[in-house]
């Protein structure tokens, strides 16, 4: 291991060491099962709990593999049902989305903190994710939340090398988001479309796809995968635009520019520098991060 790498995880575990009792937001995804493993390395299993939410912008597969998760690494878990799709704000899916979700997510596991005595609640935010759109990270700093990998400077190579490192079966686990991600912004975001996009993907991931997504453009879906999988996906074409048609789309699109984190976020356009936390969108006129 290198300097920096150990100059990073040191740093982490005096963040958790400090935090004593924790309650950690638990998608079961690449960052917070690294943090949710560090956290019950360095202060036991009996002062941390993992919470989960439940929604219908949460695919039911990442749902079943954070039980798994959680129970492997002998952390009590609660899974708790979000409302973030009653909420107007959110359902109506403006460019700060997310902020409404977050600030949803945050308060109620504020209040769970509080019934477990815990100190902080921590999120699996890294520094790589200040290169994108993160309106969800207002919230955070607006309810306290933590985020030790940010604070130690770790990016999602160093949580991947970790990882590995650990033994933790995410190591290579492909970039997750929620559903409702899916959709440009202004198109309203309904149960019925996030099931349209869930059953969807999941049909692509049966076919062998590692990492893509498919977005929902009204009656377009477009699918953004890795280039090297375009021949795949070509080759599977008439069963690809089936499966899709018969979930309700008439058309099915392949993206040529591929798979890229984020691409719903290319229209918000910023004037000069990249968008980065604390920048202004000129579209919502909101703070990006």
């Amino acid at each position: 291991m290198d300097q920096e790498k150990e100059k990073k995880i040191t740093a982490l575990r005096e963040i958790l060491a400090e935090a004593k009792r924790v309650v950690v937001a638990f998608s079961g995804g690449v960052d917070s099962t690294f943090l949710l493993k560090m956290a019950v390395e360095v202060l036991g299993a009996e002062q941390v709990l993992a919470v989960t939410g439940q929604s219908p912008t949460y695919p039911a597969w990442e749902l079943a593999e954070a039980k798994e998760l959680a129970s492997a690494l002998g952390v009590r878990q609660l899974i708790i049902d979000t409302e973030e799709l009653e909420q107007e704000d959110f359902a109506a899916n403006p460019p700060e989305r997310c902020y409404f979700c977050k600030q949803e997510l945050f308060s109620r596991l504020r209040q769970i903190a509080q019934k477990e005595g815990a100190l902080a609640v921590l999120d699996g935010t890294n520094r790589d994710d200040l290169g994108d759109y993160r309106p969800g990270r207002k919230a955070a700093r607006e309810l306290g939340v933590r985020s030790p990998l940010l604070e130690a400077g770790l990016t999602k190579d160093d949580i991947r090398f970790f990882s590995f490192a650990l033994g933790l079966p995410t190591w290579n686990k492909p970039a997750c988001a929620c559903l409702s991600s899916r959709f440009p912004y202004g198109t309203r975001i309904t149960p019925e479309k996030l099931l349209q996009v869930e059953r969807g993907e999941d049909f692509l991931r049966s076919l062998g796809f590692v990492q893509f997504r498919l977005r929902h453009h009204g009656a377009l879906a477009r699918i953004e995968i890795d280039p090297e999988q375009f021949s795949l996906l070509l080759a599977k074409a008439s069963a690809v635009v089936s499966e899709l048609k018969a979930t309700g789309f008439a058309y099915v699109a392949l993206d040529l520019e591929g798979y890229r984190t984020g691409s719903m976020n290319e229209t918000l356009v910023m004037s000069g520098a990249p968008a980065k936390d604390g920048d202004t969108c000129q579209i919502c006129q909101g703070p990006y991060g």
